[in-house]
Parts: C-alpha cells; structure tokens; sequence
C-alpha cells in the first residue's frame, strides 16, 4: 500500500504546490500584458520592427502563460472534485501548446524580417530604446518569478518559464539593435538579431516539443 501511495503522489501536485504556481504565472501574466501593449504601441509609433517584433512575440508569451495559468485553474478544480486527477499529463499537454505556438511566432518574426530587410525607414531611437529596456527588466523579473528549482517535471511551468527567457533573449537584442542602429548607424542588424533570436527560439520550442511529447507518451 505503501508503494501505491508514492507511486501516485509522483504523478500529482499537491493543492499548495499548484495554488502557488497558479499566483506566480497570474503576476507574470499582468505585468506581460501591459509591457506587451506598451511595445506593441511604440513600435508603431516609432517604426522599430525590432520593438515592434518584440512586442508580437510577448504576444505569444500572455497567450501562452495565459494558457498556463487556465491549465493551473483547472487542475486545482478538479483536484477538488475528483480524488484522481493525473495532472502530469493535463500539464504536459498545455506545454506542448506553449511550444508550438512559440514556434509558429518565432516562424512568422523570421518571415517579417525577411520581408523588411531591403526597406528603408525612419527609426524614432531614443523612445524605442527606452521601452525596449522596459521590456528587458520586465522579462527579467518574469523569469526570476516563475523559476522553480525543485520542479523538472512540471512541462507547463517549464514552457511559460522559457516563453519568459525567449522574450530576455529576444528583448535583449532589441536593445542591441535599436543601440546600434542609434549610434553607429547599423539599420540592417534589426533584422538580423530578429532571425537569430527567431532561430534560437525554435531550437528551445523543439526541446520542449520533445520532452512534453514524451511524457504524453509514457502515461499511454
């Protein structure tokens, strides 16, 4: 009996657990939603495809942590309701999603970049700079918010948590872009840091693609 017992407490995350990682992906969550209107906004303004393209990828990221924070809520019902609830799996599914939908907007950014890489526009500097730098602290902090040390099996935690360091990644080159853009003239590598950061983004969805797609398997 005792056996059975910790083989079931392996495949479930206890009330507490959850209702935690529930609060901290609603956080990331609002404070994603505004940065996300705030870059999206002044990347128009300003005519910045680096800022403007961040913007779209933390688009995915309040889509994606918002799927998070729905699959946390239901967990948490049904585990009130129902005495078994395997949420590893319900959790892997979900982080699949996150994956795929990272991939799809890291595809289309690439797509954009190539589009834009042989136009020629006027680039308001200073205002980008400033948000994109928002942008970089409040991903910063996002990530500090939902890294969890004690939890590698949780796929959905893992997936919003590296929804968060793609848009340090991608928030990081916005600011070197639009610098170098500002300073010494360098237009061309917007686009440029915006396929690369689109490349490494699409390496890190395929890991979790893999990973979740594993675990699905393995409750078969």
């Amino acid at each position: 009996m005792e056996h059975k017992h910790n083989h079931s407490h392996d495949h479930k995350y206890c009330s507490h657990q959850l209702d935690l990682k529930k609060r901290k992906t609603a956080w990331v969550l609002l404070i994603s939603l505004v940065t996300m209107l705030l870059e999206i906004s002044y990347g128009y303004i300003t005519n910045s495809m680096a800022l403007l393209s961040d913007g779209w990828h933390m688009s995915s990221h309040v889509v994606a942590i918002g799927a998070s924070w729905l699959a946390y809520q239901y967990v948490i019902h049904k585990g009130k309701t129902e005495q078994e609830v395997n949420t590893a799996k319900i959790l892997s599914y979900v982080g699949l999603f996150n994956a795929l939908v990272l991939a799809l907007i890291a595809i289309s950014v690439i797509i954009s970049c190539v589009r834009r890489f042989n136009q020629s526009v006027e680039i308001v500097y200073e205002e980008a700079i400033l948000v994109s730098i928002i942008g970089l602290i409040v991903n910063i902090l996002s990530a500090k918010i939902l890294h969890h040390h004690d939890d590698h099996t949780d796929h959905n935690l893992r997936a919003a948590y590296i929804h968060v360091i793609s848009d340090v990644l991608t928030s990081a080159l916005a600011v070197v872009a639009l610098i170098a853009g500002f300073y010494w003239g360098i237009t061309k590598i917007d686009t440029l840091v915006g396929i690369l950061g689109s490349l490494i983004i699409l390496n890190w969805s395929r890991t979790i693609i893999k990973h979740s797609y594993n675990e699905i398997k393995a409750e078969h």
